[in-house]
């Protein structure tokens, strides 16, 4: 399956959006972007020291992403992005009007036990909270679907697909 859609990956941190990406746009057919990659070192030197991002902080983040999904309009590609917030995801539809969004829920005591098992990655475990006080969750008028991250990453990966070509189809 290959989509002209530009899919982001989105969820708290620790929900897998760096496995699950490449493997998505694997399946799909299309080039993957790592979100984190975009991130200026400002906003990396800040949530490695344990402080969480604020909304000025991630406007410039946000539209280096957007931009790259926009280069990919009609093309297809996988991106990863927190996308925490209603306001980003509309900043991201903006620049990339077809975007569509996955959204990687799961259990907290999950998700914090993947963190906690990940090496060399700058965003800490203590910042979880702060991710999912931010979280706001897709609503019914945007485009995307939601996949639980219990499982393998290739189990994931399927329901993924599922999902996303129930949605595009």
């Amino acid at each position: 399956m290959s989509t002209p859609h530009v899919v982001v990956v989105m969820g708290v941190a620790g929900t897998g959006k760096t496995t699950i990406g490449p493997l998505l746009a694997d399946a799909l057919g299309v080039p993957y972007a790592e979100g984190d990659d975009f991130h200026p070192p400002a906003n990396i030197a800040k949530m490695s020291a344990g402080t969480p991002l604020e909304d000025d902080d991630r406007w410039p983040w946000l539209d280096a992403i957007g931009q790259w999904a926009h280069g990919r309009a009609g093309l297809g590609g996988v991106v990863s992005s927190s996308a925490l917030k209603r306001a980003y995801r509309d900043r991201l539809r903006a620049e990339a009007p077809g975007a569509v969004f996955l959204h990687l829920t799961g259990d907290r005591s999950l998700i914090e036990r993947r963190m906690a098992d990940r090496k060399g990655h700058f965003m800490p475990t203590a910042l979880l909270d702060s991710q999912f006080a931010t979280l706001q969750p897709l609503q019914e008028d945007e485009a995307g679907v939601s996949v639980d991250v219990s499982g393998t990453p290739e189990e994931i990966t399927d329901r993924a697909v599922a999902a996303l070509r129930r949605l595009t189809n």
